[in-house]
């Protein structure tokens, strides 16, 4: 037995009451399911069209909304009026997600995205093709995809205090989606965050050149054909700290928790520190992986680890 040396990491509190909840939240009824300002809209592309090139919170009311809408400029809070209680369910604009993001800024707090599916596989809660996001204290489940990102060099994605749960796929002959997954964003964090039950793919996969993920649960205890947990496929630095991470016995791929530089090296990792955090493996299942994994060939700062048996705390791997 090996004694703690973290705290445990804070988890969202969110999804309990919605996936405990023994009745299902009615339609929306009575009132615009959206506000401006005061002003009420029946559907959200007109709520995010009075914004236009300004700046706005749009309100969202508790009930199941299969709506969608496309943000090109302004910037853009979506907040949900009851937290856990506004729900989109099932509808995606231009085959992406329910929010498509390309305007100069946005925010989603308290906003639940479940049962997106579309032909090419990447079916979404948001689909961020620029400029910086936030997302906080809101619930990503039962679809293709959490959140998939274009590139911004420039943009910073952030999501705090929110749930991944039965997302990702490898099937169809398509590319897999994974719970989370950006391409080149300028920099990516991610913290008090939940990652769990996933489907297939990855957890958390970002080519971003910086990370910051820290304090996180990645439980993939009723994972099924899944990945790592958290995959650096161009390298990063930056730091992945305090997470708990237990990987679960069906999966695709079980050779490592964390993989660096897989794909490419086309982002610099020496210095990239992973510390702090508990890791474990199923016993008993004579297989062999690998807490990190690097493919970069840089000096990685991997710092005191709690690993639980089986676990082989590090390899270089070259190719």
């Amino acid at each position: 037995m090996f004694k703690p040396i973290l705290r445990q990491p804070l988890l969202p509190l969110l999804a309990l009451p919605l996936l405990l909840a023994p009745v299902p939240l009615p339609a929306q009824t009575g009132g615009a399911p959206y506000s401006v300002d005061g002003r009420s809209f029946g559907r959200l592309q007109d709520a995010v069209d009075a914004i236009g090139e300004g700046e706005g919170t749009i309100r969202i009311a508790a009930g199941y909304h299969r709506d969608c809408a496309v943000q090109t400029a302004g910037r853009i809070a979506f907040v949900a009026v009851e937290p856990g209680r506004a729900i989109f369910d099932g509808v995606t604009c231009e085959g992406k997600a329910a929010l498509v993001l390309r305007g100069a800024g946005a925010r989603v707090d308290g906003i639940v995205f479940q049962n997106m599916r579309v032909p090419d596989g990447n079916g979404a809660g948001i689909r961020l093709e620029q400029s910086n996001l936030d997302v906080v204290n809101s619930l990503f489940r039962g679809s293709e995809e959490g959140i998939l990102t274009g590139d911004d060099r420039q943009a910073t994605l952030t999501i705090d205090r929110s749930t991944f749960s039965r997302l990702g796929r490898c099937d169809r002959g398509l590319s897999c989606a994974h719970s989370v997954y950006t391409g080149v964003y300028g920099r990516v964090v991610v913290t008090r965050t939940r990652f769990e039950k996933g489907s297939g793919g990855h957890y958390l996969k970002t080519r971003s050149p910086r990370v910051e993920i820290r304090d996180n649960s990645f439980d993939d205890t009723q994972g099924t054909a899944t990945n790592y947990l958290i995959d650096l496929p161009a390298g990063s630095t930056g730091q992945i700290a305090n997470n708990l991470m237990i990987q679960g016995r069906d999966k695709e791929n079980y050779g490592a928790l964390i993989a660096v530089a897989a794909e490419a090296r086309d982002n610099p990792s020496r210095g990239l520190v992973i510390t702090g955090n508990r890791a474990s493996v199923p016993q008993g299942t004579g297989r062999k992986t690998i807490f990190v994994a690097d493919w970069s060939g840089e000096a990685l700062a991997i710092g005191p680890n709690e690993l639980g048996p089986g676990l082989t705390r590090f390899e270089k791997i070259s190719g």
